[in-house]
């Protein structure tokens, strides 16, 4: 599947939300990754995420699609991190 994860957390436990992500999937800009990941390995992120993520402070959302194709991405402005492919 495609996912869209966006999260929103306390500074203290940004950098760890950061490094977890990046292991995963693609960083697009600050708290945003995108990419193809399996429902395996997302419940994985996301209980490596448990751990360390308060709750009544923090949040991570996640929207899923079918694959990429199904999802229509328009960049307005400069775009963070492009997802070329190099040959």
């Amino acid at each position: 599947m495609y996912v869209l994860l966006v999260y929103d957390i306390r500074e203290k436990r940004v950098g760890k939300m950061l490094k977890l992500c990046r292991r995963y999937l693609n960083w697009i800009q600050n708290s945003v990754f995108e990419g193809e990941i399996s429902e395996v390995k997302l419940k994985e992120l996301l209980a490596k995420a448990h751990e360390f993520l308060n709750p009544d402070e923090d949040s991570v959302l996640i929207f899923k699609s079918r694959s990429q194709q199904w999802l229509e991405k328009q960049v307005v402005g400069q775009e963070r991190n492009r997802l070329d492919t190099f040959l």
